[in-house]
């Protein structure tokens, strides 16, 4: 049976949580963005440390010191889904709903103050949130591009944005507490893609997700070729474990890419015959051909080299896919 709704504004005890690692450059702006919000909806924020080596502990100490609603928490797991996990077990009972904010993030002033306003609108048990993506860099700016566009995301509503409607996974924003500890909160063996694997949770067991239009958060992509490598890695392997783990099909905008691994492996027959390599061409001039056409449309010279980030997550995610299914096979194989 389903816990009772949020229907009053005296029942909106609130709780943010911030998993991070070595997050000494944002986490004290973050802490001051969050202030006003965590004042105005009597909200706890609850940062869990995964063993950071910087100052980041310091810094939300001396936040805490002075701030009663600031509370640090160690996380031995080091893991994002155990962070979550580990402070709805530690303070849960005492909160409703929580609220998932990512360290690397950027959030508008009144981004939790929406979120509890479309909980308790829609009694929706889950609301999530599009999620636009922003560079610094050079490298950062042009990812930030390919992400935001069709042939970064597929054409994910978390990514893209779209009027509010019920859905089955977006970006985690908020989460009431008692559908969380209902389906038995984070799969902690994820240490990518647990969102939708608990999503999956969620909506099978009769729950609802709500994607709000009324807030978006902001993200900053990693700055290096090989840090967005192996996040995306790290994604295809978590959304194969997903499929493994529910017995699940991919959706088509998931499924597309799963052919670039086999594409590149292609190359290698070029020493049989050169037009093995057309096919791997093909897609990177479909690639950098997308990103000239994207920063002509949008007279951004960083849209140009859209194309080459894209065509790293394409890349890295098939990688990380079909490498989980071989790991997968082997363990079966070696079970008795």
């Amino acid at each position: 049976m389903k816990a009772d709704r949020i229907t009053d504004k005296a029942d909106r005890r609130c709780m943010a949580v911030i998993p991070c690692l070595d997050e000494a450059a944002h986490i004290g702006k973050l802490l001051d963005r969050l202030a006003p919000s965590a004042q105005r909806l009597d909200m706890t924020i609850v940062v869990v440390d995964g063993g950071s080596t910087d100052a980041t502990c310091e810094i939300v100490r001396s936040i805490a010191a002075n701030d009663g609603r600031v509370v640090l928490l160690e996380n031995p797991k080091r893991i994002q889904s155990a962070a979550v996990n580990l402070a709805v077990e530690t303070y849960g009972a005492g909160f409703d709903v929580f609220i998932r904010i990512d360290a690397h993030g950027d959030y508008p002033d009144d981004y939790c103050d929406r979120l509890v306003e479309d909980a308790e609108r829609t009694g929706a048990d889950s609301v999530v949130v599009a999620m636009n993506t922003e560079g610094r860099s050079l490298f950062q700016k042009a990812t930030a591009l390919a992400q935001n566009s069709k042939l970064g995301n597929g054409g994910s509503s978390h990514r893209a944005g779209a009027r509010g409607h019920w859905t089955d996974h977006g970006h985690h924003a908020l989460m009431r507490n008692a559908p969380f500890k209902a389906v038995g909160g984070y799969d902690e063996t994820f240490t990518h893609n647990e969102d939708a694997e608990l999503d999956h949770r969620l909506t099978t067991a009769g729950y609802r997700i709500w994607m709000t239009d009324r807030t978006v958060m902001t993200y900053f992509p990693r700055a290096t070729a090989s840090g967005l490598f192996r996040q995306y890695f790290g994604y295809g392997k978590g959304r194969a474990r997903n499929l493994i783990k529910h017995r699940t099909w991919p959706k088509v905008r998931q499924a597309l890419p799963l052919a670039i691994m086999p594409l590149v492996g292609g190359t290698s027959l070029a020493l049989i015959h050169w037009w093995a390599l057309l096919p791997a061409a093909a897609w990177a001039g479909l690639c950098v051909g997308y990103g000239v056409i994207l920063g002509i449309g949008q007279r951004n010279p960083h849209a140009s080299l859209a194309g080459v980030p894209a065509m790293i997550m394409h890349l890295a995610w098939s990688a990380g896919f079909w490498t989980q299914l071989v790991v997968r096979r082997k363990r079966r194989k070696i079970s008795p």
